[in-house]
């Protein structure tokens, strides 16, 4: 009975946006089903960077405010403490503006920044006539 009493408040959902689902197992995409378990949610690199940020940042399915609402709340939720890195990963993944961005909410990116884009094609130029010179120069 405890058993089935603990997997069932694992399951409530704690928080939920138009993307992610908090419970206490730990953060679910509602689309794509990828999972971010409780246990691994502080997980760094070895420069100090948290490790969530910069791989959301390379997902092209991943609106940057509503990953960062849900994992700030998911960090609340289990006593997670924040610090400089937190905020660093954020800016580096996520942090760069553009005007024109692919996201409705005006980032772009880490991974857009860093795929290869075609080269644009070049436009072919007519070419110069050679100017004439006049007989009575």
């Amino acid at each position: 009975m405890i058993d089935a009493t603990i997997a069932s408040c694992a399951k409530a959902v704690l928080f939920r946006n138009a993307d992610w689902t908090l419970s206490g197992e730990g953060l679910e995409h509602r689309t794509t089903g990828y999972f971010i378990g409780r246990d691994v949610l502080a997980a760094r690199r070895a420069e100090g960077l948290w490790d969530w940020p910069l791989q959301m940042a390379e997902k092209s399915w991943c609106r940057p405010s509503l990953f960062r609402e849900a994992f700030l709340t998911a960090l609340d939720a289990f006593g997670i403490a924040r610090d400089a890195g937190l905020s660093q990963a954020f800016a580096l993944g996520f942090g760069f503006r553009a005007g024109q961005a692919p996201q409705a909410d005006g980032f772009v990116a880490l991974a857009d920044l860093l795929r290869p884009q075609p080269a644009p094609r070049p436009v072919p130029v007519p070419a110069r006539r050679p100017a004439r010179v006049s007989a009575g120069a």
